[in-house]
């Protein structure tokens, strides 16, 4: 997966749905954004545990709502730091992958 590409991918269809919907897409309303979606990941991890009510899903769409609320958080994650210039693939080298230890010869 190329990080870059899935960045412009993500921004044109949140400017899709920023159109849409008539939203501003300003600096507060990315990390709020981002804030939401980290709630909604929240309450689909508490549903596919057992710790909320899963509203009438099965285990296994209490699962798939999950997986699709871990998507959007990285996809929001994207969008927050495009729309500040970070280099997103370089801020992990510097931040977590310093960490690692080099491959064995």
């Amino acid at each position: 997966m190329d990080l870059e590409q899935l960045s412009d991918d993500v921004e044109h269809v949140s400017e899709i749905y920023a159109t849409k919907f008539g939203i501003e897409r300003d600096t507060t309303w990315f990390l709020l954004k981002l804030q939401e979606e980290v709630g909604e990941l929240t309450q689909a991890f508490l549903m596919m545990t057992g710790q909320a009510r899963i509203k009438g899903q099965t285990p296994a769409e209490a699962a798939e709502s999950f997986r699709r609320e871990v998507a959007d958080v990285f996809c929001q994650t994207l969008l927050l730091a495009r729309h500040h210039g970070i280099d997103l693939a370089r801020a992990v080298d510097e931040k977590w992958l310093i960490w690692a230890e080099p491959p064995s010869a």
